[in-house]
């Protein structure tokens, strides 16, 4: 059993230097401290399953990567993870893509049939901003989620301004301040880390 903790600490220490996390952000991104992610690397406990999983996801290797003995100049080949990043990010933009020519072809037909609404492309904005943040939430890479939400904040509002233009409601703008200051405090509340899990 000392052996395999070694085997698995030597792998996890690997995984994260390659991916230059110090300790403390790998723990941050496993909800777990950094006094736990110490205790794996030097094989004094190991994760459970379900976390080392989360670990391989993040390195772009499988499981049994890390559970597997390695030479030290073996070089750490990623494998599934790196395929579902690049077709997460294929399907997000040809999404976002399909969303903006949609709003072209409503621009076209609109300015054919003699009604030019250059509005469209500013409703395009905050409609991108809703699909990218229910993509990002889905696929669990909430990284970005505070500047999608700013923005789709601050998107409405000036798609509601823009609409209303000849009233001039510049007023909005000041509902976006406290809107603004709420989202960075929802984002600035941190989950407390779990303690250590050990096995055996």
């Amino acid at each position: 059993m000392d052996e395999f903790k070694k085997v698995v600490a030597e792998n996890i220490t690997r995984l994260r230097t390659s991916m230059n996390l110090t300790q403390a952000q790998l723990g941050e991104m496993l909800n777990y401290s950094d006094k736990s992610i110490s205790k794996w690397e030097r094989g004094e406990s190991i994760p459970d399953v379900f976390v080392l999983k989360k670990i391989a996801d993040l390195g772009g290797v499988t499981v049994d990567y890390i559970i597997t003995p390695h030479s030290d100049d073996e070089e750490i080949k990623p494998e599934k993870n790196t395929g579902r990043r690049y077709s997460r990010r294929f399907i997000t933009l040809t999404v976002l893509a399909g969303i903006w020519a949609l709003a072209v072809l409503l621009f076209v037909i609109l300015w054919i049939a003699g009604y030019v609404n250059w509005l469209i492309f500013i409703y395009a904005i905050p409609v991108s901003l809703i699909t990218l943040l229910v993509l990002n939430s889905v696929w669990g890479d909430r990284s970005w989620n505070l500047y999608i939400i700013s923005g789709l904040v601050w998107g409405i509002i000036c798609s509601v301004y823009l609409t209303a233009l000849q009233y001039n409601w510049w007023q909005l703008f000041l509902l976006g301040i406290p809107a603004q200051i709420i989202i960075i405090f929802a984002f600035s509340i941190k989950k407390k880390p779990k303690k250590n899990k050990t096995t055996g």
